[in-house]
């Protein structure tokens, strides 16, 4: 089972590589959001339905997902290794979060409608005014944001469940990226019946937005990043969203700025084109840190805490 395991990852980490993103029309985030979509209306109880909607629509996911898996695992354990790496890939997102950025920066200061175009599917803000600096600001504040969720958060969750099957581990997977999915479409302040939905998403994101903020600072050769961007963590009004943000701010020694909402390393400038592709640069490092603990986590999926501490025992007799 690691060994297989471990394979799906590893293809899955490929196909994010190589082809960005499922196509669109039979994504299934996309068709997630379709059956979210009828919930996205008035109600005269939204705040029941909202819970309604938090709690078995992404178990629905989850479900499926996890059956999914074990069916094609019955046909053939080849089978069940695709089904799985297919499950990673369509809830995780590296290379194209990370193309989307370097467009950004690199239209910044040449074209700047060119790169609040490119903003505007990155970045849940309006570019219209932001300046060059804002531009780039935004770029990297979006990739170490999304780095928690649409990365870390899906990996996070599959490399807890995976000693127990990957079956399971693929269905939690799917359940955190349904969780986010129904966040950003359900999860605003002028949706009652998306209360449910953030509160939900506050929780799962907490420990995957700290993973995050590590595997900056450990991407960047910079822990103490970790200590300095604790002064601004909460300045964003996202429980979660400040760690992974304000790492990056600290370890570029940049000033991150969303106008009127929050601004992260604030007696320093904005980052410059080199300062933002740097910053790029440290959150894809980061994200194959990401995939490595899933991998290393597969690759032990077999072994119980007793061989680890065996195992342990042996490798620090050879010190």
């Amino acid at each position: 089972m690691s060994m297989a395991a471990g394979g799906a990852v590893v293809l899955a980490a490929v196909l994010d590589w190589i082809l960005r993103e499922p196509p669109t029309r039979i994504h299934p985030v996309a068709l997630f959001g379709r059956l979210v979509a009828p919930v996205d209306r008035e109600w005269g109880r939204p705040t029941l339905v909202g819970v309604a909607a938090a709690s078995l629509l992404p178990l629905f996911a989850a479900v499926v997902v996890a059956g999914t898996v074990r069916l094609a695992a019955a046909v053939h354990p080849a089978l069940a290794l695709v089904a799985v790496s297919l499950v990673l890939f369509s809830t995780t997102s590296l290379r194209m979060l990370l193309d989307a950025a370097r467009r950004v920066v690199a239209d910044s200061d040449s074209d700047s409608e060119a790169a609040r175009r490119q903003l505007r599917a990155l970045a849940g803000r309006d570019p219209e005014n932001l300046s060059s600096g804002e531009l780039r600001s935004a770029a990297v504040e979006s990739v170490a944001e999304n780095l928690a969720d649409g990365l870390v958060a899906p990996i996070l969750a599959f490399a807890v469940f995976v000693p127990l099957s990957p079956s399971l581990a693929a269905g939690a997977a799917a359940w955190v990226k349904a969780v986010n999915t129904l966040d950003s479409m359900l999860g605003y302040r002028h949706k009652p019946v998306g209360w449910a939905s953030a509160r939900l998403d506050d929780v799962v994101m907490w420990p995957p937005a700290r993973v995050s903020a590590v595997l900056i600072a450990l991407a960047a050769g910079d822990v103490g990043a970790l200590t300095r961007a604790s002064e601004w963590v909460r300045e964003p009004p996202s429980p979660n969203s400040g760690w992974p943000m304000a790492t990056l701010a600290a370890a570029l020694d940049v000033r991150l700025d969303k106008p009127g909402v929050y601004v992260l390393n604030p007696n320093v400038a904005l980052p410059t084109p080199a300062d933002a592709t740097h910053g790029i640069r440290i959150v894809g490092v980061a994200g194959v840190f990401a995939w490595g603990l899933a991998f290393v986590a597969a690759l032990f999926a077999d072994t119980t805490f007793v061989d680890i501490v065996s195992l342990t025992s042996e490798v620090l007799t050879w010190f």
